[in-house]
């Protein structure tokens, strides 16, 4: 399985049959094989995390299967053809392929992709939001509803080990950045976790690890 950064939330995932393409922004994409079917992920509508011009892009790559699978707050473009996806909802996406979604904490779902030959998370924005200018309730809020999705996540996951992780790591939260990678990094077992929607300060991940070194061996830079 190979992963690639291309930008902010934006991640190409290749398994052996299909490539999930979440949460594309802009970008260059990388090489890939038009014959091999690809799934176009979006969490939500926010411009930093879906664009429309991703499925021209993938025409003109020569791409011959493309697959829309969307938040249902997102207007496709008319000649698309899209599943639109709702939270906490389970979905058939093909033969031996399923689709958790969770409910985000902003805007939209997260998703849990069971593949045949792998299991893939992808936040969008499902985050711990807490910030210093917001009231001590709605942070308390915010925390209760991130770990009810956490949890509603590992029960899902009946102890099953997710191969890939894409989770959110945001310098703009100052002291509490770690929260919600730390949050999911305790409650779920992941092989490899690719922080995200860091807003082009990679040191984060550097600032993460040093911080949190017990987790060198699951936190993946990305660039």
């Amino acid at each position: 399985m190979n992963v690639t950064y291309i930008h902010h939330s934006g991640f190409l995932v290749e398994t052996e049959r299909f490539y999930y393409l979440f949460d594309y922004a802009k970008g260059r994409l990388p090489k890939m094989d038009p014959a091999k079917p690809v799934y176009v992920l979006a969490s939500h509508s926010h411009g930093d995390h879906f664009n429309p011009e991703v499925f021209s892009l993938l025409a003109e790559a020569g791409m011959q299967q493309i697959r829309a699978v969307l938040s249902d707050d997102i207007h496709p473009p008319a000649d698309t053809s899209a599943l639109l996806v709702s939270p906490e909802t389970e979905y058939a996406l093909g033969e031996a392929q399923k689709l958790k979604t969770l409910r985000s904490t902003d805007l939209g779902i997260a998703f849990l992709i069971e593949d045949r030959d792998a299991l893939i998370y992808h936040a969008g924005d499902l985050n711990d939001w807490v910030w210093d200018e917001e009231s001590e309730a709605d942070n308390a809020e915010m925390t209760e509803n991130y770990r009810a999705q956490i949890a509603l996540l590992a029960k899902t996951l009946r102890g099953r080990t997710i191969d890939v992780a894409f989770v959110v790591l945001d310098p703009r939260q100052e002291d509490d950045y770690h929260r919600g990678l730390v949050w999911f990094l305790e409650k779920i077992s992941a092989k490899r976790v690719y922080p995200m929607h860091y807003w082009g300060e990679s040191a984060i991940i550097q600032r993460f690890l040093a911080d949190y070194p017990q987790y060198k061996q699951q936190i993946q830079i990305t660039e």
